[in-house]
């Protein structure tokens, strides 16, 4: 089988990053992590592309400046599929297009609800029963694009942002391998 060839984008830990690597590892996993990017050059998900030897980009510049320099490199690493796990920056229109389905976004709500940041605090003000995370495609609306999964989680009384973020992430380890998978018909 050839495999798409995927570029993880990160800004933070990469533990996402390290799930879909781990999970890439398998023969029948549809895509390979042949690229990071990263808009944060203290990003400790660095550390997973330097462990498993996939090139990486770190820059902590302009919004201009980075995509002109990413689109490059993935022109250049011949891309299929970019995954954004755990990147804090909103990309451009003009970017989005260039890669019109073929970007993907992982977000710590069950969408169309707390679109945007902070989710846990507003799920939790808001006395919600269930939260979650949501895989979908990303679109020129923040994070309105096509659902690809949704898994669910129940919020306790005792929750606190921290508790319910370590469960919701749980979640989200399993969820982006099975939309990855879904994306490209592999079930």
């Amino acid at each position: 089988m050839v495999k798409k060839r995927a570029c993880v984008f990160i800004s933070g830990s990469g533990t996402n990053l390290r799930e879909i690597i781990k999970a890439s590892r398998d023969y029948n996993f549809p895509v390979k992590v042949c690229l990071v990017a990263s808009d944060n050059e203290k990003a400790k998900g660095i550390i997973f592309a330097k462990k498993f030897s996939i090139p990486y980009v770190c820059l902590n510049t302009n919004k201009y400046k980075f995509e002109k320099t990413i689109l490059k490199k993935l022109f250049e690493y011949k891309i299929d599929i970019i995954c954004l796990a755990g990147f804090m920056k909103i990309l451009s229109k003009k970017f989005i297009r260039n890669f019109k389905k073929k970007i993907i976004n992982i977000h710590p709500s069950l969408l169309p609800k707390y679109k945007g940041l902070n989710t846990f605090q507003r799920a939790l003000k808001s006395n919600e029963k269930l939260t979650g995370c949501t895989v979908h495609f990303v679109n020129e609306k923040l994070d309105s694009g096509k659902i690809i999964i949704k898994k669910r989680v129940n919020i306790y009384k005792d929750d606190n942002v921290e508790t319910l973020k370590k469960r919701v992430q749980f979640e989200e380890y399993r969820a982006y391998s099975c939309a990855i998978r879904r994306v490209y018909n592999f079930n």
